[in-house]
């Protein structure tokens, strides 16, 4: 065991409110991170995890996908990246008896962060129908049930396979290939809730659904928007490259809803100013939006482009566009600036919550700027007017010809560590064309081509009794998907449920009929099979590809990888019992597979593009960089070949008086659905959650006092009041009108229908809810 038990619910009676900060990082982090690590895995794992985290002979952090540089630090590493480290080397354990002595419904009563806490699970465990507890299982038993059930569905359409981004490439591609070999494109992912906003607008725009920037391209921009993205807790080392960014001469702009600490001042614990001389201020202007008003801004900008393009008498006149590149690489200019002449600025002022003013200094940073890059995340990915929304961001920059050149580009920065890599590898309910027709070459077989069920679909689906079995490879589908109790239901109308996991979450407490848990190991541990010791891959948010290797033991001798636990699925769903493949299965050597990685490479390298050579390409210290044609040579694979200007009209949320519009967000103790802990330092919350920011005046209004307990309710057009009760009231700087609160807690109030046109992912940047006083 660690130096320290695992700790139970924390009593949120306890919860206190104290001063908000204003920079990040520095000693204060440095010293949360050790303290998490030493409670978790005790001095010497500590050591021997932590500085393995992102070298080169070391694994990848499963954290989030920002990149590293070719040059490490010996500590490469941020807070969060700690934790999420410790979260999975921790000394703790979940054995078979944790579930003896604790039933499914008194295990449904604990928190999420209580569940957490109690360490990895060491064995595969099955829950019996009308059953109370899990109990232990063979994987021979275990895999037979789930084969068997998959195989007695009347149409494979009825079986969901989920994927979190902390898959492998490796096990992402064969868990596709297995998918589909089985006959569905039921594939749903975690991409779904948070970017699937930002490929729909980027595949549309330029052609492809990826960033186009480099770290280089950060460091050598001279101005950079960040809109609706909070590095200081979701991606921290980021930090590090926007300092060099400031310290190269770049303007920094932040565009959010709140102040968030990193982006004002930024305390780099690597260096000594950060340590003891002040940090470094980062953003030269901070302009707080309303919710979903960020549209409204980019249109705002290109408004003011285009006047200042046509002013008679300007010094920019005639020069502010970048005409030699939208002539030569772009269509659709005129729609698109027919649209910014009938948009008034009185409609982008009441969008945005910005003034005239504020987005015309904006405006004149870009004049400014030769080369522009624009980073966002879920802020302008979760509303129903996102994918229009950012291919208003691809408009600003098409308009100055910031696509393919240095310091210059779009930057989605992805949330989990290999969330790309898993869409590359194929993990999409509707992959192209080109992709199946590789795949079936490569393995003799045909895959289906009919649509399958993207997130949203496939809740609808249990919901409507039209699915009977679930398999979740990592995550925690229960605590990451909207409208909480609809969803629950939905999964207990299935036959079976099964999750692949490293830890114990709610998705294992709210089942099937039947249930199973299949414990995995982690990317942090020593992966030992057949052919040697594995190692895997990954892709991170600028599409660099490279090798992470486990290096600790394994919490169990009876974890398989996630490789493993697919290739032997895989075995039983389609070989015969003479060792052939069934008629129409994908012909592939799964035991082989299972023992040998590079094999999986090989396959990877024949159906994917950018893979050729794939084993030679990993063996460079920091691995290789996919093509990327609108980076690399301004090429675009849109049907036209050009990239695309767009005509959007303007959208923005309407809310009735008296009511709020609420954002879900992270707490900085907090990594997606996994809570570490339950203060969020840089907001000033102590021993809490269940807290909801409200700007002072809108409590005024309301006559609601600071810290009164509320029930928040969201309101939608089916009629249906959802609630997330006892929540205290935090007065905070928000716009007027909008509200803030940590997810999972209210995931409970996005409705299944309220998504976004186009992609479909969840709205929980734009819930319009009401604030009940608790009497």
């Amino acid at each position: 065991m660690a130096g320290k038990a695992p700790q139970e619910n924390i009593d949120e009676a306890q919860l206190r409110v104290t001063d908000v900060q204003k920079k990040a990082v520095g000693i204060p982090g440095v010293v949360h991170a050790l303290e998490v690590s030493l409670k978790q895995m005790g001095p010497i794992r500590s050591a021997q995890a932590l500085l393995k985290i992102n070298q080169k002979n070391g694994f990848d952090c499963p954290g989030c996908a920002w990149p590293e540089e070719d040059k490490r630090h010996k500590a490469e590493f941020c807070e969060n990246g700690a934790k999420a480290v410790a979260e999975e080397a921790t000394k703790r354990r979940v054995p078979p008896q944790f579930f003896a002595e604790h039933s499914v419904s008194e295990l449904r009563g604990w928190d999420d962060f209580r569940l957490g806490q109690q360490g990895r699970l060491t064995d595969p465990m099955f829950l019996a129908e009308g059953s109370e507890n899990y109990v232990p299982v063979s994987w021979d038993f275990a895999l037979g049930l789930l084969a068997d059930e998959l195989k007695a569905l009347k149409d494979p359409n009825e079986a969901i396979f989920y994927t979190s981004g902390r898959t492998s490439n490796e096990a992402a591609f064969l868990y596709q290939l297995m998918v589909r070999g089985l006959g569905t494109n039921n594939l749903p992912d975690c991409s779904n809730m948070c970017h699937e906003s930002s490929g729909s607008a980027l595949t549309e725009t330029i052609g492809i659904g990826k960033g186009s920037v480099s770290l280089e391209d950060i460091y050598q921009a001279e101005l950079i928007l960040i809109a609706g993205q909070n590095p200081g807790t979701n991606h921290p080392r980021m930090l590090t490259a926007l300092e060099k960014a400031k310290k190269n001469g770049a303007v920094i702009v932040a565009v959010n809803p709140l102040p968030e600490a990193g982006l004002m001042r930024f305390e780099n614990p690597q260096t000594v100013r950060g340590l003891v001389g002040g940090g470094i201020a980062l953003a030269d202007d901070f302009l707080q939006i309303k919710l979903g008003g960020d549209q409204a801004l980019f249109q705002g900008l290109g408004k003011f482009l285009l006047e200042e393009q046509r002013r008679p008498g300007s010094e920019h006149a005639g020069r502010v566009f970048d005409t030699a590149f939208i002539d030569s690489h772009t269509t659709g200019l005129g729609e698109y600036l027919e649209q910014l002449e009938t948009v008034t600025w009185a409609e982008i002022v009441t969008a945005s919550g910005l003034s005239e003013d504020q987005i015309r200094a904006t405006g004149q940073r870009l004049l400014a700027s030769k080369a522009t890059v624009v980073c966002w995340a879920m802020g302008l990915t979760q509303h129903k007017h996102s994918v229009a929304m950012l291919r208003d961001v691809v408009n600003l920059l098409l308009l100055q010809g910031n696509i393919g050149k240095p310091g210059a580009g779009v930057c989605p920065v992805r949330g989990h560590s290999n969330v790309q890599g898993d869409r590359t590898m194929g993990i999409f309910e509707r992959m192209p064309a080109k992709f199946l027709d590789a795949l079936d070459a490569e393995f003799s077989f045909a895959s289906p081509r009919a649509h399958g069920f993207d997130t949203v679909a496939a809740i609808e689906a249990m919901r409507d009794g039209n699915a009977g079995v679930f398999l979740g490879m990592g995550g925690n589908f229960v605590r990451a998907t909207p409208d909480s109790d609809v969803t629950e239901k939905a999964l207990g109308n299935l036959s079976l449920t099964v999750q692949i996991s490293t830890k114990l979450n709610k998705s294992h407490l709210v089942t099937g009929k039947q249930a199973l848990i299949l414990p995995t190991l982690g990317r942090t541990e020593r992966d030992a099979q057949a052919g040697g010791d594995q190692r895997v891959t990954v892709e991170d948010s600028m599409s660099a590809v490279h090798a992470s290797r486990g290096r600790l033991a394994p919490a169990s001798k009876n974890l398989l990888s996630e490789v493993a636990i697919v290739c032997r699925l895989a075995a039983l769903l389609f070989e015969t019992d003479d060792g052939g493949t069934r008629p129409g299965a994908p012909l592939a050597d799964w035991s082989a597979l299972a023992g040998d990685y590079s094999l999986i490479r090989k396959h990877i390298a024949a159906v994917v593009p950018g893979f050729e050579d794939f084993e030679a390409k990993i063996e460079q210290p920091g691995g290789f960089v996919l093509p990327h044609g609108p980076r690399d040579s301004r090429s675009f694979a849109t049907a036209s070949g050009l990239a695309h200007f767009t005509a959007n009209t303007l959208e923005y949320p309407k809310v009735p008086a008296g009511r709020l519009l609420l954002q879900t967000l992270r707490s900085h103790d907090q990594y997606n659905t996994t809570i570490y802990g339950k203060d969020d330092r840089y907001r000033g919350i102590k021993n809490g959650r269940r807290v909801v920011f409200v700007n002072k005046n809108d409590l005024d209004a309301l006559g609601i006092a600071d810290g009164a307990m509320v029930d928040l309710v969201s309101e939608w057009k089916d009629g249906v009041d959802r609630r997330a009760p006892d929540f205290r009231v935090v007065a905070y700087s928000t716009p007027v009108g909008c509200a803030a609160a940590y997810y999972p807690e209210t995931n409970v109030l996005v409705p299944l229908d309220s998504k976004a046109d186009i992609s479909g992912t969840p709205t929980s940047k734009s819930v319009v809810i009401r604030l009940e006083p608790v009497s």
